[in-house]
């Protein structure tokens, strides 16, 4: 019965929202859950392993892009790989405002939790911790509401940017508690309580991982917990130990902070957050502007509203439910990273600084960029449906270039790293700028990404620390990295072969920024660098090799298992990885009938690797190919093999939105293959009628007849009524809006074969 009431009053604030809003309501569209569990995907378990088989999702509410990611909590931890929510687990330990960096294997950073219980005063986590029923939870993008078993209490919560709101009824008359604690690993934090003004503040220091680990980042998540209800008895926490009547505690492991007063059965308490990475007066500056009084169902209105109007950013027209609700909560996990960072008066700590403050005016800044993951489909993704907040991305990146001296290659915590390979703020910045993204100080850019490909720190410490290229002394000399160099200032060592092959594509995209400016000695030097991908293809077997620093390849070699010198798959996987130059690659490999056949060996053989990021292009190289169809063929079934509407749902780690992003892009019929370039090859739509919204109320709209589960092969296309024959298209072509009909079949055709961009 109380499910049937929590759920009867979400439809019927689905239907007024819809009544008051142009746009249909597409929030039951999003299934929160997808990736939060082990997964049971058509090939799971074939390549992955651990937590690789996660998609490591939360059913988070925030807003797009937000600070804070308010969650439920089953794992008390901010460890590495180990997410605050698993679908799995039974007991709820409270609700986080983390900072996971979603999708992915890396920590929670500077989060809290909270708790609300009755009749218990024990408040370490596994202590508190309230059975519960998926049956009772109901999860959207704007809210979360579940009822904990063990209290009889009735949880919601909802959120903006930077804070967060709770609506706690009680069912059952007694003392009722709020438990606060930071979640340090590193026995810090501290925990203030003012019983007078019902009010829990406190810290929690932020650390670094993949390179100086466990170094403190310089700063802190600093949070403010108002209870709008008069408090009867508050103290302390620490372990097993209560210390009542005192009102703050620090440094010193498991702490904590807790309020508690009597409460009537059905009496509802509300509870406003606030977090700042600043300071504790910006935590209350924050909420003074974004919840300024204890009104849940306005924030929840709000925070709806927003929501909607993003996922409506791309409408969707389509008979199979499954298929738009995958569509949707690809959406929802697309928007969650980079996350704003200062507070709502610009103020944030400066980067790898923590401790010097900067303010950004006009525009949000933005950090935690999954870099290795997401300059494939995700940051293209925002050049086409949120090119102003692309743009304040790509400045927040200049922005890091300008406080620390080098562009980072994964910047997390609001610093330096070395994890994974490459240097991809150059194919992200390229990327924007080539489609016409160009709010930001392009000039400044520029200056930083030369200084990554041409020059190393000439402070040891600097370059250990995370700054510059990793080998870039081997590459420029060899024109890739010998398998003598170890990289052993990396988070990642080795993978030799791999980064050769991401350097060379960054020289690409950084040639084409560089040729956009004018640059032509360097867009001409970084041109040929890109070439550099040749060293490492073996012409003998046409795939990936590890090279010696004497020019010869590994002797023992197997392209279909793991090796030392590829990042995370195998040699097989990353030979694909040369989207500046297709033609090329398929002429090293003896010519189009041997790349077509290695291509569909992928496949055939169970090679392909859905789950981590280096195969996402290789579907789409058919159209590189005399049988261009066999693109469509292989973009459907991993849209049906790799994704579902299950918490298992993912293929492995989301990392960041980038599996997100990916069918997105597959499910409209596009994909940029190769970013820094305009270009997207085409693969065929998957719904009926797609439509994009667009600047200045245009859009562009995709549209497929004959459209059906079979019918998956292109037959004909016309744009804007003319007949199209290219199996590519523009991204100026989609942003001046339009109309794409696709014709569709139930078998292959000749449709786009020669016609692929050169």
């Amino acid at each position: 019965m109380r499910h049937t009431l929590l759920l009867a009053t979400l439809l019927f604030s689905q239907i007024t929202f819809a009544g008051n809003n142009k746009s249909p309501y597409l929030l039951p569209f999003v299934n929160t859950f997808v990736g939060t569990a082990a997964a049971t995907t058509d090939n799971a378990g074939k390549h992955g392993k651990q937590t690789e088989e996660f998609g490591q999702t939360l059913p988070a509410v925030l807003a797009p892009n937000g600070m804070n990611f308010m969650t439920p909590q089953t794992r008390d931890t901010e460890q590495k790989c180990i997410a605050p929510y698993y679908y799995k687990d039974t007991l709820l330990q409270g609700f986080r405002n983390s900072h996971w960096i979603v999708g992915g294997c890396t920590q929670d950073y500077g989060s809290m939790t909270l708790m609300p219980m009755l009749d218990k005063m024990a408040f370490q986590p596994e202590q508190r911790a309230s059975r519960f029923s998926h049956k009772d939870e109901i999860s959207t993008p704007a809210n979360y509401s579940v009822y904990l078993e063990d209290y009889h209490i009735q949880s919601e919560m909802s959120a903006t940017t930077r804070c967060a709101i709770f609506r706690f009824t009680f069912h059952k008359a007694g003392m009722a508690y709020i438990a606060v604690n930071p979640n340090s690993d590193e026995r810090e934090g501290s925990i203030q309580v003012n019983a007078s003004k019902g009010i829990i503040t406190g810290s929690n220091p932020v650390h670094r991982i993949y390179q100086g680990w466990g170094k403190p980042a310089g700063f802190a998540g600093h949070f403010l917990v108002k209870i709008e209800r008069p408090v009867t008895t508050y103290g302390v926490f620490q372990e097993n130990r209560i210390l009542e009547q005192t009102t703050e505690l620090a440094n010193q492991p498991r702490l904590g902070g807790y309020v508690g007063f009597p409460v009537k059965a059905g009496e509802t308490v509300i509870v406003r957050m606030a977090s700042s990475f600043t300071d504790l007066k910006h935590a209350e500056m924050n909420l003074q502007a974004e919840i300024p009084t204890p009104d849940f169902d306005k924030i929840k209105s709000q925070l709806e509203e927003t929501w909607n109007k993003t996922l409506s950013k791309v409408s969707v027209t389509n008979k199979d439910y499954a298929a738009k609700r995958k569509f949707y909560t690809a959406m929802y996990h697309a928007l969650f990273l980079p996350r704003v960072m200062n507070d709502v008066d610009g103020v944030y700590p400066a980067f790898s600084k923590g401790n010097t403050l900067f303010t950004q005016k006009g525009r949000n800044y933005y950090d935690d960029y999954s870099m290795w993951d997401t300059y494939r489909a995700l940051h293209p993704l925002m050049n086409i449906i949120r090119p102003e907040e692309s743009a304040d991305m790509m400045e927040s990146l200049v922005d890091k270039y300008r406080q620390g001296g080098w562009f980072p290659i994964f910047p997390c915590w609001n610093s330096y790293t070395a994890a994974m390979i490459g240097d991809h703020c150059g194919a992200i910045i390229a990327d924007a700028y080539v489609k016409g993204i160009t709010n930001f100080d392009v000039q400044k850019a520029y200056e930083g990404l030369r200084k990554n490909a041409f020059e190393s720190p000439t402070n040891f410490e600097d370059y250990k620390n995370g700054m510059g290229r990793r080998a870039l002394s081997s590459y420029l000399k060899y024109g890739y990295v010998p398998l003598e160099d170890s990289v052993k200032e990396a988070f990642h060592k080795n993978e030799q072969v791999a980064r050769t092959l991401e350097y060379a594509f960054d020289d690409y995209a950084l040639s084409r920024l560089a040729d956009k400016l004018g640059k032509s000695d360097d867009a001409a030097t970084l041109g040929k660098r890109a070439m550099n991908y040749r060293n490492v293809i073996d012409p003998a077997t046409g795939y990936a090799r590890g090279r010696y620093a004497n020019g010869s390849f590994i002797k023992e070699f197997n392209p279909f298992n793991f090796a030392s010198y590829i990042t995370e798959g195998y040699p097989a996987h990353y030979t694909w990885y040369v989207p500046q130059d297709i033609p090329g690659l398929m002429s090293l490999m003896g010519g189009e009938k041997i790349f077509r056949l290695k291509l569909d060996s992928m496949f055939t053989q169970n090679r392909y690797w859905h789950g981590n990021e280096p195969c996402h292009q290789v579907a789409f190289l058919f159209n590189y190919t005399q049988e261009v169809w066999r693109t469509q063929k292989y973009v459907n079934a991993n849209l049906q093999s790799e994704y579902k509407d299950t918490p298992g749902g993912l293929s492995g780690n989301d990392d960041a939105g980038q599996m997100s992003a990916w069918y997105i892009f597959a499910a409209l019929g596009f994909y940029p293959v190769t970013p820094a370039t305009p270009y997207y090859l085409i693969s065929g739509p998957t719904f009926e009628r797609a439509s994009i919204a667009l600047p200045q109320g245009k859009s562009f709209t995709l549209i497929a007849k004959n459209h059906s589960p079979a019918n998956i092969y292109i037959q004909s296309v016309t744009l804007n009524g003319k007949p199209y024959t290219k199996n590519y298209i523009s991204h100026f072509d989609i942003v001046k809006g339009g109309e794409m009909v696709f014709v569709m079949g139930a078998k292959p055709s000749g449709w786009g074969v020669g016609m692929c961009p050169r």
